[in-house]
């Protein structure tokens, strides 16, 4: 009994520290936010950092309420009571019955009245109305009263459908569209939704969909091959008016596999570190992480991660983009000749890229190794005639320097030649990255990768990303946690349509 009440106690202690923790992060954003209307931001910038601070916000209260399951009657009596929906908005009326009206003293049911909720819902130009009728049905022997449930919804009490929720989170992180751009969009269909509801949406979704997307991430690291490639994007530090350069890490894996995922990860930096923690290394106790094959470029820190278990796959294409660039800036003979080799190379990976990894292999070896061979004494001898500290040494320095990374995809079938495919995956976010001013905090940028992990993954696997994100957001709040993988992107089936 002493043992068990020390556990209680320690448990209080860690979730009343961790509500601490969230509570201050909370005051700390709305000084942000206040501080943001007398800042030199122009007009763009305050509003993509006010809309951000407000998802922030929503998503700490998430967190908060899913700490304290329990609202304290006093809150729930001062929350301000919503504004009806237009009336000029049609509606359409979905009944909730009870499955019988015969209750269970074996008198009929009489209906006695009705509850009604509206949810407001959106396809692209028109709002609509879903009206929620539960009719209250009573047995007038036994006083009984009978009642269809509520129906579980992403934002619990909240009007927004899945679909209006879908809508604005593929508008932000698939279209680009920040919030205040789709809030003029939504005027124009009939409606004002101000920029600080939807951005509360995005946070509370944020919260309810981070446990999918750090399911895609246990998922990803089963594979033993990945390719890996960050990118830059800029971070907002309110009090000065200038960015910080953050990053967004990009993990998938490769076009041989069937299971078509990619997860981001943000961070404040580009530091090596950051791979490791996403790869789990060194392991905790007991563990060992991940230790595949990583396909990257020649970026200093994924270093670590090689000496700790992790083989590297050099990229094909980054060596040839050297030689390339002597070519096209100098028409330089040696880069010349050097793409000859690389197209050589390159013809022999369009023939073997729909062969199964035995038959991949087997070609690679019989012809791509020859080439390869070739090229390296070719780059051996031109290595001697080149003056040092010229753009030609250090593209031939690159491949040498590289050469068993560069070439081990020829001795195994399941590794590609190069990195294009992950920084394809990369090239949509880049788009859209000037839309994305994080307010100085990791929670949004990780809040933005788990959204994008899952929307990318989705057009991945062939999906409509709105089709896929409307009926998770349907079907989250009641899918049992055991069973969270099924509304992953590789396996996901949208639920059948019911009458």
């Amino acid at each position: 009994m002493i043992a068990q009440a020390a556990g209680k106690d320690r448990e209080i202690a860690f979730k009343q520290a961790f509500i601490d923790k969230l509570t201050h992060e909370m005051a700390v954003l709305k000084r942000m936010k206040f501080a943001a209307q007398s800042e030199a931001y122009n007009a763009e910038q305050k509003s993509l950092l006010e809309e951000t601070i407000d998802t922030d916000l929503a998503a700490l209260a998430a967190e908060i309420e899913q700490a304290e399951p329990s609202p304290k009657a006093k809150d729930i009596q001062q929350k301000p009571k919503r504004q009806s929906l237009p009336e000029s908005l049609p509606r359409r009326e979905i009944q909730h019955e009870p499955e019988s009206t015969t209750c269970t003293c074996g008198c009929q049911l009489k209906r006695i009245g009705q509850d009604i909720a509206e949810k407001l819902d959106y396809q692209p130009g028109v709002f609509t109305v879903e009206r929620h009728i539960r009719g209250k049905w009573v047995c007038a022997k036994c006083e009984t009263l009978v009642q269809a449930s509520v129906p579980a919804h992403i934002i619990d009490k909240g009007i927004p459908t899945a679909g209006l929720l879908a809508q604005v989170l593929v508008a932000k992180y698939a279209d680009h569209l920040p919030l205040y751009r789709q809030e003029g969009i939504f005027a124009r269909a009939g409606l004002a939704l101000p920029r600080s509801t939807l951005a509360q949406w995005v946070g509370q979704c944020g919260v309810q969909l981070q446990p999918l997307a750090g399911a895609l991430r246990a998922e990803l690291l089963k594979h033993s091959v990945l390719h890996a490639d960050e990118t830059p994007v800029a971070m907002l530090k309110p009090g000065n008016g200038k960015t910080h350069r953050a990053y967004l890490w990009s993990y998938c894996t490769t076009t041989y596999n069937e299971t078509r995922a990619v997860v981001f990860d943000f961070a404040d930096s580009r530091a090596g570190q950051h791979a490791r923690d996403f790869l789990g290394l060194p392991g905790r106790v007991g563990e060992h992480g991940w230790h595949g094959s990583l396909v990257c470029d020649d970026f200093s820190g994924y270093k670590a991660c090689f000496e700790m278990g992790v083989t590297e796959a050099g990229c094909l294409a980054h060596a040839r983009r050297k030689f390339h660039e002597l070519w096209a800036n100098h028409q330089s003979t040696i880069g010349e000749r050097a793409l000859r080799f690389f197209i050589q190379l390159y013809d022999i990976e369009r023939e073997v890229r729909e062969l199964d990894a035995a038959h991949r292999k087997r070609i690679r070896q019989e012809r791509s190794r020859p080439v390869a061979d070739a090229m390296h004494l070719w780059l051996t001898e031109q290595r001697k005639k080149v003056p040092e500290g010229s753009a030609t040494i250090k593209a031939i320095d690159y491949s040498l320097g590289r050469w068993q990374a560069l070439t081990r995809y020829i001795d195994d079938g399941e590794l590609p030649a190069d990195n294009n495919w992950v920084e394809n995956q990369i090239r949509p976010i880049a788009i859209g990255r000037n839309n994305w001013l994080f307010a100085g905090s990791l929670r949004a940028g990780q809040r933005a990768a788990a959204v994008m992990s899952l929307v990318q993954s989705a057009r991945l696997n062939g999906h409509d990303p709105y089709a896929y994100l409307k009926d998770v957001l349907e079907r989250l709040p009641t899918q049992p946690a055991s069973r969270v993988d099924e509304l992953l992107p590789h396996r996901w089936q949208s639920a059948p349509v019911t009458t």
